[in-house]
């Protein structure tokens, strides 16, 4: 399965890090000195992936902005002789073809999904969520379309969390096929505690056949009007072979607040001009609490 669009849905509210994301989309809040979509964008790229298909929603235009030629910069900072800016800025614009299309209306997540199917349908696609980022020696996007062209079906990414957290995920119920690889049976979204199948939990990067999307257009949306990702996962599953791929690296869930700033240390300890300092100053904090 040949992979050549990702879409990145960017839609939502962002309703767990108000009141920040008020008036800042959650995607363009920073981590050090990079907005948090930046992070995804460079997953893509790094990959081998050059086409981006962004879903946004009403107030999201600076996402694209942060991705396009800001000239008027460029000439400042060129002027000032500030090279080392001006070849970073220059370098972001040319980072990826971003196509962006709009979710007029909040409809859950398989509904963004289909908002990007005039562009993708009838192709194979990488999917992924702004909220989790993933740190990785080998980006978890090129560990998915790795993993789909052994197996030839859709791949989604699991991780195995703690029992008393597996109310808060998609869970998997699946057959180990290989290391790391699970054939998947079913998906039990948010299983009531006690309940779950496994402790594998989805995590948002998929890897999937063009099928998803007459899936999800078919599918009757809840109650709350919403059409989910999750429920045209199962009914997929059904259709063909689905797999869990259980990735490797840090995953941080920059959705929510302590997750941001976990992923805010994390990513700053892996600059060299600051760990030192900041390992010294966490240090002398953690004393100080105890």
């Amino acid at each position: 399965m040949k992979v050549k669009k990702a879409i990145i849905p960017a839609a939502g509210w962002g309703t767990r890090l108000l009141p920040a994301s008020k008036a800042i989309p959650k995607e363009m809040l920073p981590l050090v000195d990079k907005p948090g979509i930046q992070y995804i964008v460079e997953e893509v790229v790094a990959s081998g992936l050059k086409e981006i298909i962004l879903v946004t929603g009403k107030g999201k235009g600076c996402i694209e902005d942060h991705f396009d030629i800001h000239q008027e910069l460029e000439d400042v900072l060129e002027k000032n002789g500030r090279k080392e800016l001006l070849t970073m800025i220059q370098e972001l614009s040319r980072l990826v073809t971003i196509t962006s299309v709009r979710q007029k209306k909040q409809r859950g997540t398989g509904d963004a999904v289909l908002c990007a199917s005039p562009i993708a349908e009838g192709e194979p696609v990488a999917i992924l969520y702004p909220d989790d980022l993933i740190d990785a020696d080998i980006p978890v996007t090129r560990q998915l379309m790795e993993a789909a062209d052994r197996c030839q079906g859709g791949v989604i990414a699991i991780r195995e969390v703690p029992e008393e957290d597996t109310h808060l995920y998609g869970i998997i119920e699946g057959e180990q096929v290989e290391e790391n690889l699970y054939l998947i049976k079913n998906i039990i979204e948010k299983p009531a505690p006690g309940t779950a199948p496994s402790r594998l939990a989805i995590i948002g990067r998929y890897m999937l056949p063009p099928e998803i999307f007459p899936i999800l257009q078919h599918l009757n949306p809840s109650d709350d009007g919403e059409i989910q990702l999750a429920e045209g996962l199962v009914e997929l599953s059904h259709q063909q072979k689905l797999y869990g791929f259980q990735f490797s690296g840090t995953r941080y869930d920059v959705g929510d607040k302590l997750g941001f700033v976990q992923a805010t240390v994390g990513y700053a300890l892996k600059r060299p001009e600051l760990r030192p300092r900041l390992r010294q100053w966490l240090g002398k904090v953690i004393q100080d609490e105890e």
